[in-house]
């Protein structure tokens, strides 16, 4: 017996069972009589004993879902022919669709059946012909009248079918016609106003063998009308191959009729009640559904897509039905509830707006007409709360029901009053649909004839960004899931299916668990995402500090080249050895120390990129002190705040950046007009007791989140950075590597490290240059330059130029802080590497090569680098799956120590987390997701960052 109330209404409707109730409108149940109207025979004991239990429920049922309305007082009636015969509102729609892509082929069918056996053609023929004649709407064009579309019904004729014949031909050659003819007949589009708008053609393979190719225009028929089709055809096959009369009925009414009448009765006070139930029903409702996409969506839709099928076995239906039946819902319910849980953790959003398809065949006199009936509903569910899988699934059952009981509305006049913005891009209000399909399935049999449906070469067509349909089968749940593929590739819509399955599985398990909490990832995936992607542990220096690495490179080549720059006096190209520049920073740290700095104490350096910086900074990291850059290029506000905030003992600068220094109580160190006495600090290295574990700098961040943070970095962070930034990029004392950020960002921190403690060249570019892309391409190419980092925006420009390869020494150039907008040439002669990090990492969390691609997607930002690991995580904290949205947290050698005169970096366990990793937010106002990385602005708009390079 069906589980439920709905679908034991539809098995009674089923079995033609009619369902009728007595009594004053609005009536308690108890007070109204049931009364059932069965054909002989079907009405057994059994199914009076189950109807007479389930009255109440069937009552209920009938009064909310409204079965019994004011349509019947205005029965279907035949119209005159004579007169200019209109649409009905869903034929309307299609037809304005078609003017506005006339050569579109997305509302067009073409299916194909191989027929084995003996086939009377004649009969097949006179078959068709007899449908043709006994439904209207298969011989109905559609003209325009003073601007208005209205339906021409052609005298019925008989049907001639174009026989190609193609016994002659191997196997091979069948096919590969078979596919041709296919592909002829699928790319000739319908011209809705001369028609006809259903084809057919038969290939001949043998004289036991043929293909029917049926070619149908979608304005003419829907899901339910293929059944009737298929139907009659075999009632009236059967009986012209045995010489009998046409066995088939006259139909009382046509769908001409249908649409006359539906705009008649679909106004006034029906239409009022109706319209008022949608409009309330979605107000404030999105009218897009974000989902993540591998593409960005084009800016008119192609309608171009792929098909991919997927099962859920038996044992899982199973358990859903009895879900169902326990909760006192349908199957659909208890899949779309589900399906709806999908669409929220794939795009974030808790308020979802999803289509589906119902047959729309109320009244009893259409239910045998081939025709356009089927309607959209409009299906919301709202999951903020995150309420539990149970609550949910009631709150959808109310709404299903609801929309049942108001199906009469069109979508196409729905869309007409509530007036969605218009966008080329994609369809109003729903852009996915999902349903359970349960039109009655008629047997397609012809005498002396097996028949199997066969699949064809040619492109699939959607209407939909996702169209999700399920079957029973035998075996359990067969899903269709149709996809744009301008936005979708095979592989996601897959491993979306597979989420789905998954998430079914884990509501059966346990349906009052949390919908945020309900397992979308299978444990390979978990392991892939939390672990595999995550193995980076890699080897770093631990028992020596940054200026130590320095110190064995002046010993290793005293006289080599550190750093190079353009001397302010003569404007000549001059240069400090690494003796030269380790004296110097010597005598510095001799003299910091003897104003109080040591381990951990915040010195601030402001200072331009010059000499004097290279110095400034090594100095204070050899006296054991952490250094606090600030840009002189800074606002003076900006400035102020940062000195009030850190408060720092001593500050390095030059004398004529003092007067733009705001007040402050630190010591002041001039590098330029106190370097006379700093000259007679001693030469050789000091000895602090700093080690790994004590800070190496604090940076401010941007304040683009709130107020800036000085973050507190790690000797032992800097230290790994250094170590992963020389192996990946090679670098050897033969490399020479500019400096070219402001000293504030601390992409500094990682222009200067990894060369100077490894005995390559430091060469520090003019700040005018960064403003002259071609200027600085000649810089870089007449140096010799070998590598370098270049703010992002820079970078675009400056890989938009012609290089020759035969005069360019760069190996890497180093891209990030800001959004990549395209892939780089391929005739490049180096690599582009795109990096990211927070300041509250150590410059850099994640990294990856950039090769020359044509795509629309952007390049990513890589993946996590050496001893760190990124986790993308929803906000109840479990890992999202590839593409979907989330925020990024980190963990590892490289995170700040935390905020100075603040809160400590926010750590908490993950959820569930085998591997007890302490995860850190980055930032709380930014989205991220595998595959991609965004931020949400304050506007509410996503300024696009980059690509999370998860691919294995």
């Amino acid at each position: 017996m069906t589980n439920s109330i709905v679908e034991f209404v539809r098995h009674l409707t089923s079995l033609s069972i009619e369902l009728e109730t007595d009594g004053v409108s609005g009536a308690a149940p108890e007070e109204l009589r049931l009364r059932c109207h069965a054909p002989e025979g079907v009405l057994t004991p059994t199914l009076r004993q189950e109807i007479a239990r389930r009255k109440t429920e069937i009552l209920l049922f009938l009064q909310q879902a409204k079965q019994v309305k004011t349509s019947h007082q205005l029965p279907i009636q035949r119209v005159p022919r004579d007169g200019e015969l209109p649409l009905s509102f869903a034929q309307q729609r299609l037809w304005f669709l078609h003017h506005l892509s006339p050569d579109s082929r997305s509302y067009n069918m073409l299916d194909a059946w191989r027929l084995n056996g003996s086939l009377n053609i004649v009969a097949l023929s006179e078959s068709l012909s007899e449908l043709i004649r006994r439904h209207e709407v298969l011989r109905t064009t559609f003209s325009t009248v003073d601007g208005k579309p209205v339906q021409v019904i052609a005298p019925p004729v008989a049907v001639t079918l174009p026989i190609h014949n193609l016994q002659g031909l191997s196997t091979q050659q069948q096919t590969a016609q078979i596919r041709q003819v296919a592909k002829s007949v699928a790319s000739k589009p319908f011209d809705l106003a001369i028609g006809p708008l259903v084809q057919f053609t038969i290939l001949q393979l043998s004289d036991q063998e043929y293909v029917l190719l049926l070619k149908m225009h979608h304005i003419i028929y829907d899901a339910w009308s293929l059944n009737i089709f298929f139907h009659e055809l075999s009632l009236a096959y059967a009986a012209f191959t045995q010489g009998l009369p046409n066995p088939l009925p006259e139909l009382p009414i046509q769908y001409a009729d249908f649409a006359f009448w539906q705009r008649q009765w679909l106004t006034g006070e029906v239409l009022d009640r109706q319209l008022a139930y949608w409009q309330k029903q979605l107000a404030d409702a999105p009218t897009v559904l974000e989902l993540p996409t591998d593409r960005p969506r084009p800016p008119v839709q192609s309608f171009r897509g792929g098909v991919e099928c997927f099962q859920l076995d038996r044992d899982l239906t199973q358990r859903l039905k009895q879900l169902s039946q326990e909760s006192e819902t349908t199957l659909f319910m208890t899949l779309l509830a589900a399906f709806l849980v999908l669409l929220s953790r794939y795009s974030g959003q808790l308020d979802i707006v999803v289509g589906s398809p119902i047959a729309n065949r109320n009244n009893k006199s259409v239910k045998q007409l081939i025709g356009f009936f089927a309607n959209t509903l409009v299906l919301r569910g709202d999951l903020s709360g995150n309420p539990s899988f149970a609550d949910f699934l009631a709150q959808v059952r109310q709404a299903t029901l609801s929309a049942y009981a108001h199906q009469d509305l069109p979508f196409e006049m729905l869309v007409e009053k509530l007036q969605p913005d218009r966008d080329l891009s994609r369809n109003p209000l729903v852009q996915v649909m999902f349903s359970l399909q349960n039109a009655p399935q008629s047997s397609w049999n012809l005498p002396g004839l097996t028949i199997q449906n066969i699949s064809l070469p040619i492109d699939e067509m959607v209407r939909f960004d996702l169209e999700v349909n399920y079957w029973e089968v035998s075996g359990g749940l067969e899903g269709i899931w149709s996809y744009s593929t301008d936005l979708f590739d095979a592989t996601t819509i897959t491993r979306i299916a597979q989420h789905f399955q998954t998430l079914l599985k884990a509501i059966v398990a346990n349906q009052e668990a949390r919908v945020a909490e309900l397992l979308l990832l299978s444990q390979a995936e978990r392991h892939q995402l939390l672990v595999e992607w995550n193995n980076t542990q890699a080897f770093y220096p631990q028992d020596k500090c940054i200026h130590q690495l320095f110190e064995e490179q002046v010993a290793l080549t005293p006289d080599a080249v550190a750093v190079v720059f353009e001397d302010v006096h003569t404007r000549l190209v001059a240069s400090l050895t690494y003796t030269e520049l380790n004296c110097r920073a010597n005598q510095l740290a001799h003299y910091l120390e003897s104003l109080g700095v040591g381990v951990d104490v915040l010195v601030g350096i402001c200072v331009e990129r010059s000499p004097e910086m290279v110095v400034g900074l090594l100095g204070i990291l050899k006296a054991g002190g952490v250094y606090v850059p600030l840009d002189p290029e800074y606002p003076t506000e900006r400035l102020k705040f940062m000195l009030e905030d850190a408060q720092v003992r001593v500050l390095l600068t030059q004398q004529k950046l003092v007067e733009k220094l705001p007040l402050h109580t630190a010591q002041l160190v001039c590098l330029d007009t106190d370097a006379p006495m700093i000259s007679q600090s001693p030469q050789d290295n000091p000895i602090p007791s700093v080690q790994a574990s004590n800070l190496a700098y604090m940076i401010y961040t941007s304040g683009s989140t709130g107020t800036p943070k000085g973050v507190l970095i790690a000797l032992e962070g800097l230290l790994n950075l250094v170590k992963w930034h020389q192996q990946t990029f090679q670098i050897t004392s033969g490399d020479k590597a500019t400096q070219l950020a402001g000293t504030g960002f601390d992409a500094a921190v990682w222009e200067i490290w990894p060369y100077l403690t490894i005995g390559a060249s430091l060469y520090l570019v003019k700040s005018e240059l960064v403003t002259e892309p071609v200027n600085l391409r000649d810089w870089l190419i007449l140096h010799k330059i070998t590598i370098s980092f270049v703010p992002t925006p820079v970078a675009q420009e400056l890989l938009s130029l012609e290089w020759t390869k035969e005069s360019v020494a760069l190996r890497y150039m180093l891209i990030g802080g800001d959004q990549l907008a395209s892939y780089p040439s391929a005739s490049l002669p180096f690599q582009v590497v795109n990096n990211y990090g927070p300041t509250e990492n150590t410059v850099v969390t994640t990294s990856g090569s950039v090769a020359a691609k044509e795509e629309q997607i952007l390049p990513t930002i890589g993946r996590p680098i050496s001893n760190t690991q990124v986790y993308i995580l929803d906000k109840y904290l479990q890992p999202v799956p590839i593409g979907v949205p989330g925020e990024l947290h980190i963990s590892g050698m490289g995170l700040a120590r935390g905020y100075l005169n603040r809160e400590e970096l926010t750590s908490e366990k993950f959820i569930d987390n085998p591997f007890n990793n302490l995860l850190v937010k980055t930032h709380s106002s930014k989205l991220y997701k595998t595959g991609d990385l965004a931020r949400y602005l304050p506007s509410g708009n996503i300024e696009y960052l980059g690509r999370m390079d998860h691919q294995v």
